[in-house]
């Protein structure tokens, strides 16, 4: 019973994880549009450094937490395409890691990137949770 209740916990945690892994970037095409110093421009930094620090990163770390335990709970670690998935988990992470910089250089107001970047950056976590989520369920080798 205690893998399903894991297991439960760490899908909660990753459409946490996904959901600002989704909307940060988003937000930062709309910042790209304040001028630096502006109420509009302060407001997105707070929106940007709480999404941050409150959901993205505790939900990116229990994630983690939850998936290692199922994982050797489940034997995966031997199976390919866990091997796989993991892979696109740590660009994942990657990204994360990324978005983090990114919203550092607004809230020090040194972006130097144009919202087409912004628009363009949005799609990385779509497409690798789309290979993530065909790994977890096709187990295709």
């Amino acid at each position: 019973m205690l893998y399903e209740w894991i297991k439960a916990l760490h899908i909660l945690a990753v459409i946490s994880w996904m959901a600002a892994l989704l909307y940060l970037p988003r937000l930062l095409v709309y910042h790209c549009t304040a001028e630096a110093g502006s109420a509009q421009s302060e407001t997105f930094k707070v929106m940007e450094r709480r999404l941050l620090k409150a959901i993205a990163t505790p939900a990116m770390a229990v994630t983690w937490l939850a998936g290692l335990y199922l994982a050797y709970a489940g034997g995966w670690f031997s199976a390919p395409w866990f091997h796989m998935k993991l892979t696109l988990v740590i660009l994942l992470s990657a990204f994360h890691g990324v978005l983090a910089r990114w919203v550092r250089d607004f809230a020090a107001d040194a972006n130097g990137k144009s919202q087409r970047f912004f628009r363009i950056a949005n799609e990385v976590p779509t497409l690798l949770m789309i290979g993530i989520v065909l790994l977890v369920v096709l187990k295709p080798f």
